[in-house]
């Protein structure tokens, strides 16, 4: 039974419930035979009932066509698509319980707010008084009832992105699909949209299915997000979980900055191709003599206050970069090995503090923080 916006609190998905999306080992390949490069290859996952789900990765990785063959835009190859635990695989999208927001919003110039927003409601042969309701409630879940009147080429992009997410969930879809809607916004304003857009999510309890290729995003406003290369998902799970243990190097990477470093495993530490051995956490997958693959983020690099037991290093500052709140140092550890090391500006911190090209500095780790990846 459907809810009016106004009765829905937020919500906590449950991973025990059906299914609100089903994808059980879905290929597709837009030349039609074998030999033909996937563009999606054998991927399966399930998405849950009220979950804010991204799938995340760079041009070309897939996500976007597996958006579209959850809404109904592209058909698989082989596999099959499930809502709510029904074999949709082979339905068009109007007979889908998906919505889809776009990047470029797709709204009518000729038509007022309010009446974007209505438009499927009419098409559907809804009642004059319940769409006047139900378009009343969303332009106030999306802050804009004092432009109902409006036409969108007035609106600022923020407020135009607003109306096509009303205009999506009036219909009061099952999932809403969003490819990449908050890419044609500026920096600050992206920002912004990225709280209101999870808070507005929190409180309908519609699932989300979220595409983006910008980290920021996907760690800001998911339950789950799904990093996904060359067609597969490389690694699923929270944000703080993909980020802290990233399971592959491809993940390591593309998740924000990390410190990649190649060598050789050896009783607790990798000794660095070319560099000096770095301690690491527990790894009992890893067998001695293994060439592996480290993982350190710049800001679990520490270069002042260190703890009595911690490893260290020393290197040669090669630049600095300032970035307002933060300075990253680029430490070169031996040839060919260098390390970033992000430092907050913090209100005791100085202009004479900071470390200058060509000073010799000792920098500091806890093993726990660099990660081994086979």
């Amino acid at each position: 039974m459907s809810t009016t916006p106004s009765a829905l609190s937020p919500t906590t998905p449950d991973p025990s419930a059906t299914p609100a999306v089903r994808l059980d080992r879905i290929t597709k390949r837009f030349g039609g035979d074998n030999d033909t490069a996937a563009a999606v290859a054998d991927l399966s996952l399930d998405i849950a009932p009220g979950e804010f789900y991204s799938l995340l990765g760079p041009s070309g990785c897939g996500k976007t066509t597996t958006l579209r063959m959850i809404g109904g835009f592209a058909d698989p190859t082989s596999g099959s698509i499930l809502l709510a635990g029904q074999d949709v695989t082979r339905l068009p999208p109007n007979k889908r319980n998906v919505n889809t927001v776009f990047q470029s919003y797709a709204l009518f110039d000729h038509l007022s707010v309010a009446d974007n927003v209505a438009f499927g409601l009419k098409r559907a042969g809804v009642a004059r008084e319940e769409i006047r309701r139900r378009v009343g409630e969303m332009l106030e879940l999306v802050q804009l009832t004092t432009f109902a009147d409006r036409k969108p080429r007035t609106l600022s992009g923020g407020q135009r992105q607003r109306v096509a997410l009303a205009r999506a969930l009036v219909n009061r879809p099952a999932v809403l699909l969003l490819d990449e809607p908050l890419a044609a916004l500026d920096l600050k304003l992206r920002r912004q949209m990225q709280i209101e857009l999870k808070q507005i999510q929190r409180e309908v309890g519609i699932t989300f299915v979220f595409v983006t290729h910008d980290q920021d995003e996907a760690l800001t406003m998911s339950d789950r997000v799904a990093v996904m290369n060359a067609g597969r998902v490389e690694h699923c799970g929270t944000p703080e979980d993909v980020y802290e243990h990233p399971e592959t190097k491809f993940v390591a990477s593309f998740m924000g900055t990390s410190n990649l470093m190649t060598g050789v495993y050896r009783s607790g530490a990798v000794q660095i191709t070319g560099g000096p051995a770095i301690a690491v956490g527990p790894c009992p997958e890893i067998t001695e003599g293994s060439e592996v693959s480290i993982s350190i983020r710049p800001e679990k690099i520490w270069l002042s206050d260190f703890e009595a037991d911690m490893p260290r290093a020393r290197g040669v500052i090669k630049d600095t970069v300032y970035s307002g709140p933060t300075t990253t140092y680029l430490i070169e550890l031996a040839p060919g090995v260098t390390v970033a090391a992000l430092e907050q500006n913090t209100a005791r911190s100085r202009n004479e503090d900071r470390w200058e090209g060509g000073e010799s500095v000792e920098i500091a780790w806890k093993p726990e923080h660099c990660l081994v990846l086979a």
